[in-house]
């Protein structure tokens, strides 16, 4: 429990909001640390003096998946979307997240508890009255079980979601080594439950089209697609599947999309004149070339260093422009911004967000932006959720290309890293774009408009 009470907190956030005081003023004043009076801060601005009074309530399963979902789709960290959902403690976000990504939203089902069993009085060991034969029985049972239970754990990492179809396909896998009759009692189905799944099993599978195409897909896209983007993609070549079907069929042919890797996080300090933060993390645009973000990313092989400069339209991800050079010299920049004009139409005026990086804070960069009606942007120093959407683009990039492939040089890696942005606006569909890609997203609304 918070050793601050609710007028403590109030007091806060009076400190805070009405005298003017700083976070680390205010800290000292109440004895509490910065980091509280942030949360308390965000938490009344958000949720008003209810956000300060204490919870207690058990979340539901689709309330974290709502949580961890919002975290996905504006870059938020786990603090963020803890004072968003008026969560108390955000360390709670944080397991959802881990176990998320450990055993999926299986995991975020609540654990029933049981009572501890009463111990039994020992009784005496009866072994000695058997016999032999009796104890080699015995002793074959429990096999069974063991080569059962060991089955069964591969399959799912909650008991509680195991089917009946899985108990009956370890029973029908396990039928040589042991009696059926004897399979089905540790299993805990019925005798017809098993027959009637044996004799499916037997049958002709009907999805078999559907597992090739699956596979097709999964290993196109090198691993980067999940059960929700082939959902999407099987959609578009015609066949109509529920997604949980789709994951259930990439389970069996242990098909499993990449785990995201960590943000790139970066901040250059101060050279020059920084501009206002006139985005303020409104992340969504109405039209192409409307609001652009841009930031510099770094690789490190062979010894060697390669640095990519994008631009990065908010409307539909869509990479504009981008150049790469072997140093983060000027010209990284400005010739991106060059073939960046070339896709402004008549009347476009785009914000162009990026952080403080010494580029940007250059005079001849502001006098381009300038000159080509473009209004610049810049992040709130030290903040990298300001640009969160090309931060998540770095992170996507070097998850789906620089950690899944082997590269036999720098210039093989360039290769495959301008492929890779091909691949990106062309055929990497997206669920925010309703299963399109960034390209023909463009195209559509244009069509629409």
């Amino acid at each position: 429990m918070s050793r601050h009470t609710f007028e403590d907190k109030l007091k806060a956030i009076d400190l805070y909001l009405n005298k003017r005081n700083s976070y680390r003023e205010t800290a000292k004043l109440i004895s509490a640390t910065k980091s509280d009076i942030i949360k308390w801060v965000a938490l009344y601005q958000k949720h008003g003096e209810k956000g300060l009074q204490p919870t207690y309530t058990n979340y539901s399963v689709k309330f974290k998946m709502d949580v961890l979902t919002y975290m996905e789709k504006t870059g938020a960290s786990i603090r963020e979307a803890s004072y968003v959902f008026n969560i108390p403690s955000y360390s709670t976000v944080a397991k959802w997240k881990r176990i998320f990504e450990e055993q999926g939203k299986d995991g975020l089902f609540p654990k029933k508890r049981s009572r501890p069993k009463m111990k039994k009085k020992p009784t005496k060991n009866l072994d000695t009255d058997k016999t032999n034969e009796e104890l080699l029985k015995e002793n074959e049972y429990l096999r069974m079980e063991i080569a059962y239970l060991k089955k069964l754990n591969g399959l799912s990492s909650s008991i509680k979601g195991i089917k009946e179809r899985e108990k009956a396909q370890i029973v029908f896998e396990l039928r040589h080594e042991y009696k059926v009759v004897d399979l089905i009692k540790v299993a805990k189905i019925a005798r017809s439950t098993y027959y009637y799944w044996t004799k499916a099993f037997k049958g002709p599978d009907k999805y078999k089209e559907v597992k090739q195409l699956i596979k097709h897909i999964f290993h196109e896209h090198q691993g980067r697609y999940g059960y929700r983007r082939i959902t999407l993609e099987l959609g578009r070549l015609g066949y109509s599947i529920n997604h949980k079907t789709v994951y259930r069929l990439m389970k069996e042919l242990g098909l499993k999309s990449l785990v995201r890797l960590k943000k790139y996080r970066s901040y250059r300090g101060k050279t020059g004149r920084i501009a206002p933060n006139i985005l303020k993390r409104d992340f969504e645009a109405s039209k192409p070339n409307e609001k652009w973000v841009t930031d510099i990313t770094e690789f490190h092989l062979f010894g060697e260093k390669l640095y990519l400069s994008p631009i990065l339209d908010l409307f539909n991800g869509e990479i504009v422009s981008y150049h790469i050079d072997k140093r983060p010299v000027f010209s990284l920049v400005t010739t991106m911004l060059n073939e960046a004009f070339n896709h402004l139409q008549v009347g476009e005026r785009p914000i162009l967000h990026s952080d403080q990086g010494w580029h940007y804070q250059m005079t001849k960069y502001q006098h381009l932006l300038k000159e080509n009606n473009i209004t610049q942007s810049m992040s709130r120093k030290g903040n990298c959720f300001d640009n969160a959407v090309i931060e998540n683009f770095f992170g996507l990039l070097k998850s789906e290309l620089l950690y899944l492939q082997e590269f036999e040089s720098m210039e093989h890696f360039q290769q495959e890293l301008e492929r890779y942005i091909v691949y990106y606006n062309h055929k990497r569909i997206k669920v925010k774009l309703k299963g399109l890609t960034p390209v023909e997203y463009r195209i559509q609304s244009s069509f629409a408009a």
